[in-house]
């Protein structure tokens, strides 16, 4: 459980400093990035690295040629901490960004990626490289969806906690017809002729969606109103390859985005292991509780939540992804010492107490902060993602931050 809940952080973490760092911009090409792989020797990055300030002196500019050198040493500083590089590589991105008025300060993210680095990069921009890192996250844990009836088709894909639609089209096939005899016939094989000519446009969309992600996804479920879907698949409308992948057809009522979430909800007995209906199912499990007249094993809001993980009465911490606060310490010159949450921290504040200035000893993101109380009572914490409609309410209703109990507290 530790162990689970200590992925989380690391994962939580790294995706919060992408995000930090990816709106990060500066002035002129003064922002450095560099990516080290495992394989590269540590003297030799700072080899390059000094022939880099070296050349560095030939910038026109003196500010630009002063924070591209002072960010290159500070790169160097740090670099001389580590014995070796770690197994994942290790990037670090570094520079000076803009404040109030013409101030600027120096910035510096090290950051350990979740995959392996494979090749040595060097990059001074306006703004930080980020696009390796960001594809690492990705879940590489997919499923393909169709949504199917003779009207229209959506295509998508679940990956980790998100469904993103790819491609959605009506089809031409008429409804109904009013014709009698010879006709009729006549306006039934047109039909055919059209449903016929709208499974393969949805076959052909799906291989060139599909196929190149093939390799790495567990399976395509299928959805739609009726007998068309399981036609659809029975008819070999599909690539061979994605045939192989089709893991079974589930009813939907739709077949537009919203029959694409319903497919995932409807399958989620085949999808188990994907995170988006562990999520579903974690929540869910929530309400269920709180639907309960004594509000069950739950408890919901920050204040609650903590004094509950503190008397070691919480199974499960739920934590939405889009929490944005800071947990500080405050100490002020007068002697008072407490704890609060923040939308957002500086150094100094005014005491809650006395008024007098104060100093801030202590400044986590709160979603840390709930991870380190929470493995002093072994207690499993879930990052609940807003790409669901649980996830969403979780943040919305209940400030993004519940719990299921081991036992009712008072």
């Amino acid at each position: 459980m530790a162990e689970k809940s200590s992925v989380e952080k690391a994962r939580y973490d790294f995706k919060k400093a992408m995000q930090e760092i990816v709106n990060i911009r500066g002035h002129g090409t003064e922002l450095i990035s560099v990516y080290i792989p495992a394989s590269k020797q540590i003297s030799d990055v700072m080899a390059y690295l000094r022939d880099e300030y070296s050349q560095s002196s030939n910038i026109k500019s003196k500010s630009t040629m002063k924070n591209v050198q002072g960010a290159i040493d500070s790169i160097m500083s740090r670099l001389k901490t580590f014995k070796d590089i770690p197994e994942n590589g290790i990037v670090i991105f570094c520079g000076e960004v803009p404040r109030a008025g013409d101030q600027t300060r120096m910035v510096q993210h090290v950051l350990n990626p979740p995959d392996a680095i494979t090749a040595f990069l060097y990059r001074c921009d306006s703004q930080f490289f980020t696009e390796p890192l960001q594809s690492m996250l990705l879940d590489k844990k997919m499923y393909g969806l169709i949504a199917i009836d003779r009207q229209e088709a959506t295509l998508g894909i679940l990956s980790g906690n998100r469904i993103q639609v790819l491609s959605h089209f009506e089809s031409m096939v008429p409804r109904k017809h009013r014709q009698g005899g010879q006709s009729a016939q006549r306006f039934e094989r047109l039909i055919e002729i059209a449903a016929h000519e709208f499974f393969k446009k949805t076959g052909d969309k799906a291989t060139d969606l599909f196929l190149d992600k093939a390799q790495d996804m567990l399976g395509i479920l299928i959805g739609g109103p009726g007998a068309t879907k399981d036609f659809f698949v029975k008819e070999g409308y599909l690539h061979h390859e994605l045939q192989k992948k089709v893991v079974d057809t589930f009813d939907t009522g739709y077949t537009d985005e919203y029959g694409l979430k319903e497919l995932v909800e409807n399958a989620k007995d085949a999808i188990q292991d994907m995170d988006l209906v562990k999520e579903k199912a974690l929540i869910q499990r929530l309400f269920s509780e709180i639907r309960k007249q004594d509000g069950g094993l739950s408890a919901y809001g920050e204040d609650i939540v903590r004094e509950a993980v503190n008397l070691g009465a919480v199974d499960v911490l739920l934590l939405s992804e889009g929490l944005n606060k800071r947990r500080i310490t405050v100490q002020c010159p007068n002697g008072h010492t407490y704890e609060q949450t923040v939308p957002d921290a500086d150094e100094k504040c005014s005491c809650a107490v006395c008024g007098t200035t104060a100093t801030i000893v202590k400044n986590n993101d709160l979603v840390d902060d709930f991870f380190e109380l929470a493995e002093t009572y072994n207690t499993d914490t879930e990052i609940i993602s807003m790409d669901s409609e649980e996830g969403g309410m979780l943040m919305t209703a209940f400030g993004g931050i519940a719990a299921i109990l081991r036992y009712k507290i008072q």
